[in-house]
């Protein structure tokens, strides 16, 4: 039997401007050739290597997630700034995507508040540059490896306000803490007027059986950020023991950075 591919036949010249997405990500378009596939399963092995020694030493983390679109105006950007701080006072590093807007202000208020503010960055024609309140980040190429890392380096997430992007990582972390590949991992929505629809959603989920009762105990909506670090802290202490990590200097390995004053 013949084997049958597939190619795109896309020849518009107006879409050069998605030359990128179509170079950077052509491994989602079907089967192609084998030095194609072992290349790009090397790169991707060689950016977990990059994620892996970067984001080693860098403290627990909670991540915060949200739109890139919200400027420093906006409520949710200042909500977000807020957390950011408070986070970082209970002894946490806050990781982001390392974009703009919530991203941004989480990264923001962590680092003028004297913490530790990281990120993991993503290449895309837009919201491809780190922002400038990070002390350590990681520049991928993959969203899959982006949420494998931010999850790796989380014991929780605060999601607030956010799109397709932050809707796939907040669904992808519920359906691991669903089927037993994670436990004991919080998801804090904040900003009850942009959720409660969600919420409602939930409910019906829940009436029509798609979901149990049991699957939204790490699900909590609120607007309070003195609420959000009681969440955090008390499935922290109740279910984790934080340990430092030790360096080997053998590999260039090097321990967390003291970046307060």
């Amino acid at each position: 039997m013949a084997d049958i591919g597939l190619e795109s036949l896309e020849t518009n010249p107006d879409n050069k401007k998605k030359k990128v997405l179509l170079t950077q990500y052509d491994y989602l378009e079907g089967p192609k050739s084998r030095t194609s596939e072992l290349a790009f399963t090397i790169n991707v092995v060689f950016q977990f290597i990059r994620g892996f020694r970067k984001l080693h030493f860098v403290g627990p983390c909670v991540t915060v997630f949200g739109s890139a679109r919200f400027t420093k105006e906006h409520a949710y950007y200042k909500m977000a700034e807020e957390v950011g701080r408070a986070i970082v006072k209970t002894g946490f590093t806050v990781m982001t995507g390392g974009g703009p807007g919530i991203m941004e202000a989480a990264n923001k208020g962590a680092f003028e508040a004297g913490g530790t503010s990281v990120g993991c960055n993503i290449r895309l024609p837009q919201e491809q540059k780190p922002n400038a309140y990070m002390h350590e980040w990681v520049l991928l190429d993959y969203f899959f490896v982006r949420k494998f890392l931010m999850l790796k380096y989380s014991y929780a997430f605060v999601v607030l306000p956010g799109g397709w992007g932050t809707m796939d990582e907040m669904f992808e972390t519920l359906t691991l803490v669903q089927t037993g590949m994670i436990h004991h991992f919080p998801v804090i929505l904040m900003g009850k007027e942009y959720y409660q629809p969600l919420m409602d959603y939930l409910e019906i989920m829940l009436r029509e059986g798609t979901i149990s009762k049991e699957d939204l105990n790490y699900v909590t909506l609120t607007d309070d950020t003195n609420e959000t670090i009681y969440i955090l802290e008390k499935y922290i202490t109740e279910h984790y023991k934080i340990r430092r990590r030790k360096g080997f200097w053998i590999l260039g390995e090097r321990k967390r950075k003291q970046y307060t004053s």
